[in-house]
């Protein structure tokens, strides 16, 4: 299934308190209980004014039904096609 990032343009993300944090992932969690197994939310990093949030789904829809219902910004949406790292500089 493919994995997508998803940008979400939230002010001053960084200063959210731990408090904040559990409320909004409790709040993508539920949303993604109601979605059903089609959907899965692997990890999210938060900066200054973003989060970017990594999803597995079957589509781009999937993705902005979450946000839809959850009320969370998917300012962009891109679907990731390959993951590199420093091991992929290594010869085989």
């Amino acid at each position: 299934m493919p994995k997508y990032l998803i940008e979400r343009e939230i002010p001053e993300a960084g200063k959210l308190s731990a408090e904040e944090l559990q409320l909004v992932s409790q709040k993508s969690c539920n949303v993604l209980q109601d979605i059903g197994p089609k959907i899965q939310w692997l990890q999210s990093y938060v900066t200054g004014d973003k989060l970017y949030c990594i999803y597995i789904a079957p589509n781009e829809d999937v993705v902005r039904e979450h946000a839809l219902k959850g009320g969370f910004p998917a300012n962009r949406i891109s679907q990731i096609k390959t993951v590199i790292d420093p091991t992929t500089a290594e010869d085989n």
